[in-house]
């Protein structure tokens, strides 16, 4: 009868260490573990945000509450001294070079104990199927498996590397250490020449007026010639009555001006108003007329896809620049003479040699996002040693991202931008 607790006892004890093996026996499928030198932690955020292929969504990273979208491929995030970073991104869908470089970048990184992330965008792994031992040998085991259209994220923050793998989508907020020690650098900022000229930037809807974008207005016009700019983006959208003005969208408009009123509004109820109560609507007479008194001034399009019959609408042809949205709309513009921006939608479904069909049709202008420069960096030398001048837009739409940085890192691989506002940089270059 005395021995009956003590069996209970024992009882308990293997229970206990059943459930404890259990639980180290059932870590997250895809995560793997390789022991790396542990380094003090501190309050400092990093988030991951991987996508794959199959939601559709941009994948991300922030730190220190600033996000950076990433482009199709690996992203490796490399945390360096005083809370600074870089990062690049590999296209290891469409380029073998580029894994051979990640790899070379990973065994560098892994022999200097460097402090880094990795997270995937779209379909990351194509070309991976070559090298999943040299990744499997580093380390990296989730990778070496990894399928093309799945989602991954890497760091190895907390002294060990931790890989998480889903069919969708990865996302994980890591603290960083603020002892980190490392000043190696090893995406050195590649620095472009460029000759000043005033027609590398483009008033983005007008330009910024008091703080407010995208106005298209009048005011906006008059207020950022005196700035600098003398060329000018307007958005050139339809009147339910067939009539061309320029407003954003009709939603964006209706919270401007305050209109109550079914859209799109009729020609005249557009006049009618005024854009925060202050500002002038423009309507092609009114587009006419301020270009008429600003004969130094170009206009660039904006949503209209129909180059001829805008075109004939415009006071000076020699004086309009057409970004447009379709490859039959480019050669329409080609046939007519008309100057043409070619969108980049239109000019990435190209087939074969892209330079070759611009210069064939005339196209000597093309706009597209600064988001997806750093991947097609390839096509924007090509595009620049062949004397077609790229703009790049979604200016200010990523947190620091402005028009500074797009000076100070972006012109000369491009050839100008599409700016909210002039920067006393601009002038001082010409």
């Amino acid at each position: 009868m005395k021995r009956f607790p003590l069996m209970l006892f024992n009882f308990k004890v293997i229970y206990l260490l059943l459930f404890l093996f259990t639980l180290t026996s059932t870590k997250a499928e895809n995560v793997n573990t390789i022991d790396f030198p542990i380094k003090d932690l501190s309050s400092i955020e990093l988030v991951l945000n991987s996508h794959s292929f199959n939601t559709h969504e941009r994948s991300t990273f922030t730190y220190d509450s600033q996000t950076e979208s990433i482009e199709r491929g690996l992203t490796i995030v490399h945390l360096q001294a005083d809370n600074k970073i870089e990062f690049k991104t590999f296209d290891t869908y469409g380029s073998k070079e580029d894994v051979k470089e990640l790899l070379e970048v990973l065994t560098q990184m892994k022999a200097s104990n460097a402090i880094f992330a990795i997270l995937a965008h779209d379909s990351a792994a194509a070309q991976l199927s070559e090298f999943e031992k040299q990744l499997s040998d580093l380390g990296f085991l989730q990778l070496s498996a990894l399928k093309g259209r799945q989602a991954y994220t890497m760091h190895n923050i907390n002294g060990v590397i931790v890989e998480q793998v889903n069919d969708n989508s990865v996302t994980e907020t890591l603290s960083i250490t603020s002892s980190i020690g490392s000043t190696a650098i090893y995406f050195p900022k590649e620095v472009y020449e460029f000759e000043s000229n005033i027609d590398r930037y483009i008033a983005h809807a007008g330009g910024e007026i008091n703080g407010v974008k995208s106005t298209n207005s009048k005011h906006a016009l008059d207020e950022n010639y005196k700035k600098g700019f003398r060329n000018f983006e307007l958005d050139i959208i339809e009147t339910s009555d067939g009539k061309l003005v320029a407003a954003h969208d009709w939603n964006m408009w209706a919270r401007f001006t305050d209109f109550t009123g079914s859209l799109p509004p009729t020609h005249a109820q557009f006049m009618e108003q005024k854009i925060y109560g202050d500002y002038t609507t423009l309507d092609m007479d009114g587009i006419n007329a301020w270009f008429k008194n600003h004969p130094d001034a170009t206009l660039i399009t904006d949503k209209v896809n129909d180059p001829i019959a805008f075109a004939d609408a415009f006071i000076d042809k020699d004086r309009l620049i057409m970004e447009l949205f379709s490859v039959m709309a480019v050669e329409k513009a080609s046939e007519h003479g008309i100057h043409t921006m070619i969108s980049q939608e239109p000019l990435m479904a190209i087939k074969g040699d892209k330079v070759n069909f611009l210069r064939v049709n005339n196209v000597s202008h093309v706009a597209v996002s600064r988001r997806i420069i750093a991947s097609q960096k390839k096509l924007m030398i090509q595009l620049r040693d062949a004397g077609i001048k790229v703009y790049v837009f979604n200016v200010n739409f990523d947190t620091g991202k402005d028009e500074q940085y797009v000076y100070d890192n972006e012109l000369g691989l491009v050839y100008g931008m599409y700016a909210d506002k002039w920067i006393p940089a601009m002038k001082s270059r010409n």
